[in-house]
């Protein structure tokens, strides 16, 4: 059928063709799931892949290079052309990778007994699962604390929950129902950013400065304010 996901549910409810009966609430509170996983994520991933970016200079210059010689003097970036950004794309994964928005995923339930790694797990235990964790580790990541997003150069790891050493949205069934709109938001904002102005420090201020310190939280924010002077770039 046409039409978005809104028009999908109300068509499942209309036709009750779900196993359970699907309400006007079930239908408000899957939206209210949807824009809160895709908001706050959106604007902590922005300022994170902005703040790695100016801690490594090299990486801003070769993105934006991209960005620019891709759009020409279009004036926008929109969803089609960041297909044709791998290295912007990539940019974006490494983000997820060490700045995930949500560091400790939704907690699980177990649903029966089992035993993994030796520990045994008991039904009904609540278990919380460290994405950060699993993303900074060294025996899975070569060079696991720095910025390198060419790691993900002529790679098939993504995050949408089927690799499992990058799930900062979470994997299966229970994966963050916010994910397209989230990341979709992410690559128009971010894009468009790096193509329309040229970043700089506050005066005086050096890139070693830049902290990456987090705040506690469902949502890791930065702790201390990324501020950052935009200079516009003539298009040639």
């Amino acid at each position: 059928m046409e039409g978005d996901i809104l028009d999908l549910l109300l068509q499942l409810r209309k036709e009750q063709s779900t196993s359970t009966d699907l309400t006007l609430d079930n239908i408000k509170a899957i939206l209210m799931d949807i824009l809160i996983a895709g908001s706050d994520t959106i604007a902590v991933t922005v300022i994170w892949s902005m703040t790695a970016l100016m801690k490594n200079s090299k990486v801003m210059k070769k993105v934006q290079e991209e960005i620019r010689q891709s759009i020409g003097n279009k004036g926008v970036v929109n969803e089609d052309d960041i297909q044709n950004m791998p290295y912007f794309k990539a940019m974006i994964k490494e983000t997820f990778r060490l700045y995930p928005p949500g560091p400790l995923l939704g907690p699980r339930k177990s649903m029966k007994k089992s035993t993994l790694e030796g520990y045994e797990i008991q039904s009904g235990t609540i278990v919380h699962v460290n994405s950060w964790a699993i993303a900074r580790d060294p025996e899975i990541w070569k060079n696991s604390e720095e910025f390198i997003p060419e790691r993900f150069l002529n790679s098939d790891i993504d995050f949408k929950g089927q690799n499992f050493e990058l799930i900062p949205f979470g994997a299966g069934r229970r994966g963050c129902p916010g994910i397209s709109l989230g990341v979709t938001t992410v690559n128009l904002i971010l894009s468009n950013l790096l193509y329309a102005f040229d970043w700089e420090l506050p005066y005086g201020m050096m890139k070693e400065e830049i902290d990456t310190d987090g705040l506690p939280g469902l949502i890791m924010n930065k702790k201390n304010a990324l501020c950052l002077v935009p200079k516009n770039y003539l298009y040639t």
